[in-house]
């Protein structure tokens, strides 16, 4: 299973060698790690499950002495290490940028909130396609627009001051308890993916 590991950061070094330093460059504009990172995260983790989305390179990969829950962990492996790789090059881009590094509760937040998307995004790549994903998220972004339009004005303003509370709270228990739902969600989806990978037909 390690070789499919090394097989996802090799073959992502070039997107990651240029996504890495585009998160290098936003940072000197806006230090919003949180937000960011998120979106880094995903966007590398689903470029590298795209890569193997073709029938031809799943039939490759079942032809090898690997199992099908083998092929899922890996990805699932991969996406932590994705998102731990963004995660340090924004204290590598603060310390250099902006003379400090994100607070370890910011960085907690948006390992988590990555692992979390990560978690609903995987089992409906692995039932659909990947490609189903942008148009899921083309929907939810109009539907956003619309509610901070018409509905809930302030609704940006709202999410800010919901995170900064998050981050000001000072009782570890609560990071605790989301940190360990959050991974049990994360090992929810994975054996739900490995379910769903199992019973496809290539």
């Amino acid at each position: 299973m390690f070789n499919l590991i090394w097989k996802d950061l090799v073959l992502q070094k070039k997107g990651v060698m240029i996504l890495l330093p585009a998160l290098f460059g936003y940072i000197v504009f806006n230090p919003s790690y949180i937000w960011i990172g998120i979106v880094f995260s995903i966007v590398i983790i689903q470029d590298v499950f795209a890569k193997d989305e073709h029938s031809s390179i799943n039939k490759l990969l079942n032809s090898l002495p690997y199992t099908r829950q083998e092929i899922v962990t890996s990805k699932y492996i991969g996406a932590i290490i994705f998102t731990l790789l963004v995660a340090l090059t924004m204290i590598i881009g603060g310390m250099l940028i902006h003379k400090e590094i994100p607070t370890w509760k910011e960085i907690m937040l948006m390992v988590s909130l990555s692992m979390l998307a990560v978690s609903f995004i995987f089992p409906f790549s692995y039932k659909f396609k990947s490609q189903y994903i942008l148009k899921a998220f083309l929907v939810l972004f109009v539907v956003y627009m619309i509610v901070i339009t018409i509905f809930i004005h302030n609704l940006n303003d709202i999410l800010r001051e919901f995170v900064q509370t998050i981050l000001t709270l000072e009782d570890p228990s609560v990071f605790l308890v989301m940190i360990l739902s959050i991974m049990v969600l994360y090992i929810f989806s994975w054996l739900l993916s490995i379910r769903i990978y199992r019973n496809k037909v290539f």
